[in-house]
């Protein structure tokens, strides 16, 4: 069966990518390999958050000495699955981050 997985990322995602990756192709390289194994694998892919981040999966990536991550939930609609990626950035205050961010807008991650 052929892989119909998408990837949406939400703008404060898009906008933490260009910002990290504009003058570092390497970690930009870093990222998309990065997203092309979650697309192909979600719920493997990434670590399944717990408590207030429980529906969250949480993605390394490790680069010249910096812990990136990665923040993404998994949705699902009639061609397959939808992987929205919420939050990219250094390890550093960023489920804190996370956290404020799904606090305030909740509308993405409330289920039908």
């Amino acid at each position: 069966m052929m892989n119909h997985n998408r990837l949406q990322l939400l703008p404060k995602a898009e906008k933490a990518i260009k910002k990290l990756t504009k003058k570092d192709a390497a970690l930009k390289q870093r990222l998309i390999e990065a997203l092309r194994q979650i697309l192909t694998d979600p719920a493997e892919a990434g670590e399944a958050k717990t408590g207030d981040l429980a529906g969250v999966y949480g993605y390394d990536i490790y680069h010249q000495g910096v812990n990136y991550e990665i923040a993404y939930f998994i949705d699902q609609d009639d061609s397959g699955y939808v992987v929205v990626v919420v939050l990219v950035g250094t390890r550093e205050n960023f489920y804190e981050e996370l956290k404020r961010y799904i606090k305030t807008n909740q509308a993405p991650f409330s289920k039908p």
